[in-house]
């Protein structure tokens, strides 16, 4: 074998190994590894970026569901939407089923946590008792929820009338339709993310709970000083993804309300597939979809930026 002090010797010019691009180099190194990885790849590209790059080329078009003309309309399809009154309304029933969702939904696994954690015995059996919900599939769930808000007969109403008070119209009211699907998307991913709460809380040191514990410290002050300082940081990154599911919702309000009453539950995914699958609008579904991807990838930069930080703090 030649090296390279051998090359010198025979007066063979070798090229700067700094000349050689790191990709290439890259690409030499793990050339087998990359062609096993090479059908993984294709088939990501075709199901995930070609729709991405294709729902852009659409939303810049004139296409129908039922085969448009394919011209070329520039901001057209934008321009329609955003004078589009529902627009308004889905974007501000979507931030509000976030902020619902956070008010409702975000303490409520870190507070099973941290019961599950203090408890002495049983911990499996509630650890599966709060996960199963996620277990069901989730048209299962909605249509368990659907019964148990039904006005006349429903489980809810009939629990409520035994304690004397009336039929509440849960999902046929614009007052309460939107909350009554926040309960239900709380209902059902609740579990998975207390299991995310419960393996951060198992990584707290027990000698911080003894020293708490020595100096006095009863059950609140250990959890305000002791324990959500250590989780402070798994709980801001469900924070972020917490907002970025809201911000998706679409199987709740589809199936139970189908955007009413009112209007009062029409979110931005129900939005887009109104205008592709009722009104046959391509375009404007396309539209509508690059904006929310634009929003969504905001908050995922948002995300990763977070969690850079932490993990360059050691969190």
């Amino acid at each position: 074998m030649i090296t390279v002090k051998h090359r010198k010797l025979l007066g063979i010019q070798t090229p700067p190994a700094s000349r050689v691009h790191p990709l290439v180099r890259f690409a030499r190194r793990h050339t087998s590894g990359l062609l096993f990885l090479l059908p993984a790849l294709l088939l990501f590209a075709f199901f995930v970026w070609y729709p991405i790059i294709y729902g852009f080329v659409l939303s810049f078009q004139d296409n129908s569901l039922f085969g448009g003309s394919g011209s070329w309309v520039g901001l057209g399809n934008f321009r329609r939407i955003f004078a589009d009154p529902l627009f308004t309304v889905a974007w501000g029933n979507t931030l509000k089923f976030a902020l619902y969702g956070l008010l409702f939904g975000y303490a409520i696994p870190v507070v099973l946590a941290l019961a599950i954690n203090e408890v002495r015995y049983g911990k499996a059996y509630f650890r599966l008792a709060f996960y199963l919900p996620v277990i069901i599939p989730p048209l299962v769930t909605v249509f368990l929820w659907g019964y148990m808000y039904t006005p006349d007969g429903g489980l809810l109403n009939g629990l409520l009338g035994q304690i004397g008070i009336g039929n509440q119209p849960w999902l046929q009211s614009p007052n309460s339709a939107l909350q009554s699907l926040v309960v239900v998307t709380t209902w059902a991913n609740a579990g998975g993310t207390m299991l995310i709460y419960l393996a951060a809380l198992q990584s707290i040191p027990a000698e911080l709970y003894e020293a708490a514990e020595l100096d006095g410290a009863g059950i609140a002050r250990r959890v305000w000083h002791v324990v959500l300082p250590q989780i402070r940081g798994v709980m801001l990154i469900m924070l972020i993804l917490q907002i970025i599911a809201t911000f998706q919702i679409f199987t709740e309000p589809f199936t139970l309300t189908s955007g009413g009453p009112v209007n009062s539950t029409t979110t931005i995914m129900l939005l887009i597939y109104y205008y592709a699958f009722q009104n046959a609008d391509l375009g404007a579904a396309s539209a509508l979809s690059v904006i929310l991807f634009l929003v969504l990838v905001t908050l995922s930069l948002g995300y990763f930026g977070v969690t850079r930080r932490l993990w360059a703090a050691g969190e």
